[in-house]
Formats: structure tokens, C-alpha cells, sequence
């Protein structure tokens, strides 16, 4: 297996707030070190009343805090919301807070519907993400002789980036700047293939960043919900299936309990279930035996290097056990299949 890692929206559950949503994610992140989940990533989405990652610098310096070894990062930062300076600055000083801990996802959307995008940003202005992220980048070399703009702290701390993707564009970016690139197959599953091939066909290495990947680094995110029984599982998976129709409903709030899964379906008319199936239809449910089962085909059909799970479950104490069985499952406690050998990607 493949080295694991995990994608974090710090849920606000139904009754719950979002102090307690960072209490929990931190809890998590603390189990996931001992389990051996190689990185902790936390995505930046704002106006949704499920996600309290908002603000996702923030909640990166609290949970690398709390724990001392798993890598910490955003899964990702939304670049056109931000101007590259300021990022560099947010993640040198994480990265002064915690050396060869932090890393930075990017990615070109803006994580949030467009009136909230509006707001975010003042104007919608042209897309210059590929310059932004070069930038940014920039920002984080040792600075040049005569550079009177520089990044404090942040120059010449060449914190890890990543380019995000949910779409060809983002593979497309990453091959051509030699950037480790991690898809959203956990929400995209449709352009999965044709991305991973854009992607590895077309990476050439460069020396954009330092200690650069010599050769394509490629992360895919999977919907994993892991249950005692399958039954079980399935059960807990309907909190994230009521999460997408609300989005596509507009009737966005809380993460919801989750809902007897036979009659969760009945109540589905056949284009919700066509849409379910057409974003979800790659998420991995069940016991161990059928989650062993199931990444062992998606691994073998993406050749991913590194798997990064989503998990939106209700109940803390149930999303914890769903991250247990997969770290067993991963090899990560003791086995020594894959996570802990392949410890120095950085």
C-alpha cells in the first residue's frame, strides 16, 4: 500500500459548534499520528455552515501544535482568494513554527459559491493562477540581491507546494512546473483517468522549488467510510450523501445524523441518485474486509503513490474508528507495508 494521509474539512456537526469541530480535528489529527497516517491536510471553503476550516492557517497552527510529527498542511488554499505574499507569509511563519512539517496545497478555486466569492475577493478578475502560484513560489526562495519585496518569514523556507486539481487544467499546471499534484477523485471521480494520464505523460521535472520531486507525485482523494459491518458503514455514509444534495439543493447546514440507509435510497428521486452516483460513486463503504478490498482495486487502476480520505461521518467517536480500521488496513500500525517506509516524501 501506498503511504495514507488525511483530507480534513473540520465538520460542524448538527447540535455541535465549530469549537468543538476544532477540538475534534485535532483529536483526529493526534490518533492519526499514532496511527501512522503520513499527513494531516485541512481545505479552505467559507459560507458553508458544515466547514469550520475557513479560516485554514489558523487551524493548521492549532492542530501542528497539538501533535509533533505527522505533516500539516492545506488540502488546500484557494490562491485566487489571496495575494501571494500574504500566503507566503502565513505558511513561512507555520513553517517556522513547525521546521519540515507544513505543507501547501493550492488550488484555482475559490472554494465557495460565486456572491461569497465576491465578497472574498472585491472582483472577479482574470484567472493568473499559474503566475500567482510561481509567485508564491518566488516568495519562498533565498531572496535575490536587489529583491525589495520579500516574504517575513517566508523567504528561502521553500515550504512544499502542491497543485490541487479537479479538472485537467490542474494536471496540466502540475506537469509543467514539476509540482506534486493531488486530484479530487473523492468529488471528481469523471476526469480522474484522463487527469492522472495528462499528469504522469506530461510531468517534467524542474528546480522551481527546492527539494523538488525528481520524478510525478501523485495523490488521489477517496470518500472512505469504514464500519464494523457493512451495514453499518452504509449507514454512516448517508451523513455525506445528505451533505451533497443540500449543495446542490442550496439548502446547505450542518453535518446531519445519518439516516437508515434502505430508506435514505427509497426517498431519493432517480435523478438524486443519478447525481450520488455520478460525484460519490468512487467513495469506499463497508467493513475492513470490503475497504481492503476496494482500495486495493483503486490503487491497482490509478497507481497512485499516496491516498488521501475523506471521511464526513457524524459521529466523532465513529469517524475515529473509520480512520482506525483503514490505518490497520493501510499497514500503518506494525505492518510496515507502506505508510512508515515511505516516510521521507516530503
Amino acid at each position: 500500500m501506498p503511504p495514507f494521509s488525511i483530507l480534513d474539512l473540520a465538520p460542524i456537526t448538527l447540535g455541535s459548534n465549530a469549537g468543538q469541530a476544532f477540538r475534534n480535528s485535532l483529536d483526529l489529527a493526534q490518533h492519526a499520528e499514532r496511527w501512522g497516517y503520513h499527513r494531516y491536510w485541512l481545505a479552505e471553503h467559507h459560507n458553508m455552515p458544515a466547514v469550520a476550516s475557513a479560516a485554514t492557517s489558523v487551524v493548521i497552527g492549532h492542530v501542528a501544535a497539538g501533535t509533533s510529527t505527522i505533516r500539516v498542511g492545506a488540502g488546500g488554499i484557494m490562491l485566487p482568494n489571496h495575494s501571494p505574499l500574504v500566503i507566503a507569509e502565513q505558511f513561512g511563519t507555520l513553517a517556522s513554527l513547525f521546521p519540515k512539517r507544513i505543507d501547501l496545497g493550492l488550488g484555482r478555486a475559490p472554494g465557495s459559491d460565486q456572491l461569497t466569492a465576491m465578497a472574498l475577493r472585491r472582483s472577479l478578475s482574470a484567472d493568473t493562477f499559474p503566475q500567482d502560484v510561481q509567485e508564491l513560489i518566488a516568495f519562498f526562495r533565498e531572496p535575490a540581491p536587489g529583491q525589495r519585496v520579500k516574504a517575513v518569514p517566508g523567504a528561502g523556507l521553500h515550504v512544499p507546494i502542491w497543485i490541487l486539481g479537479s479538472s485537467l487544467f490542474g494536471a496540466s499546471l502540475a506537469a509543467e512546473l514539476g509540482l506534486p499534484f493531488a486530484f479530487a477523485s473523492h468529488f471528481a471521480p469523471a476526469q480522474m483517468i484522463s487527469a492522472i494520464e495528462i499528469y504522469r505523460t506530461r510531468f517534467q521535472p524542474t528546480s522551481i522549488q527546492e527539494d523538488g520531486f525528481e520524478r510525478s507525485h501523485l495523490m488521489l482523494g477517496v470518500n472512505i467510510v469504514a464500519a464494523d459491518t457493512d451495514d453499518e458503514a452504509r449507514r454512516l455514509f448517508t451523513s455525506h450523501q445528505q451533505i451533497f444534495l443540500a449543495l446542490r439543493r442550496g439548502t446547505l447546514g450542518p453535518v446531519p445524523p445519518p439516516l437508515d440507509p434502505d430508506e435514505f435510497d427509497a426517498s431519493l428521486t432517480p435523478l438524486e441518485r443519478a447525481e450520488l452516483q455520478h460525484v460519490l460513486g468512487s467513495a469506499i463503504v463497508g467493513s475492513a474486509v470490503s475497504v481492503r478490498r476496494g482500495l486495493t482495486e483503486f490503487i491497482e487502476r490509478t497507481g497512485a503513490d499516496e491516498i488521501i480520505v475523506a471521511s464526513q461521518v457524524f459521529d466523532h467517536a465513529a469517524r475515529l474508528r473509520s480512520y482506525e480500521l483503514v490505518a490497520d488496513i493501510a499497514g500503518a500500525r506494525g505492518a510496515g507495508l507502506g505508510i512508515r517506509a515511505e516516510a521521507q516524501i516530503v
